[in-house]
């Protein structure tokens, strides 16, 4: 039994969940920034700084398609903070905001009592945007977007790895 269906640990679930939320609504204040200057790469990189906080505790209570997402979304942000090219940007703020809403199903989801939160989301067109958008990062190699225990971490097989991995 892991946390996530110990009945004894629902609190702890439940406050994940609620944490989770906060942190939310501080990314959507970071990509609401975005859409309104562009160029304000800061923004991405505290998107990268919170995405991974809601990553870590997601590892910490065994809710591992949440942590992968997140993990997803730290590349992104990232790799896009080395981006000048502003309509791209902006392609990328408009799919972290996908991210984002999507992440907030699968935080309810978790809420609900559901540890595989992915199954009950319509994933396709999502996945086809991050398939692009992998291609547009194909060059761009940042230390900070280092996936753990993955071979060739500073590869753009990364966001291909971690979509693998989330059945994507």
């Amino acid at each position: 039994m892991n946390i996530l269906n110990d009945p004894s640990m629902k609190e702890i679930v439940d406050d994940f969940c609620a944490e989770a939320d906060s942190l939310f609504d501080q990314l959507e204040n970071s990509l609401t920034l975005l859409e309104e200057d562009p160029t304000n790469n800061r923004e991405l990189e505290k998107f990268g700084q919170v995405i991974d906080r809601i990553m870590g505790a997601a590892k910490s209570i065994g809710a591992s398609e949440i942590a992968t997402f997140c993990e997803l979304g730290k590349v992104i942000g990232y790799k896009s903070s080395q981006v000048h090219d502003i309509p791209l940007i902006e392609v990328v703020v408009a799919i972290l905001f996908d991210s984002l809403h999507m992440l907030r199903k699968m935080n309810q989801s978790l809420r609900e009592g559901n540890e595989k939160c992915m199954g009950n989301l319509n994933t396709k067109a999502f996945v086809t945007r991050l398939n692009w958008l992998s291609e547009k990062f194909k060059d761009i190699e940042r230390a900070s977007c280092a996936i753990e225990k993955r071979p060739n971490n500073l590869s753009q097989s990364s966001i291909d790895d971690l979509m693998k991995s989330l059945g994507l």
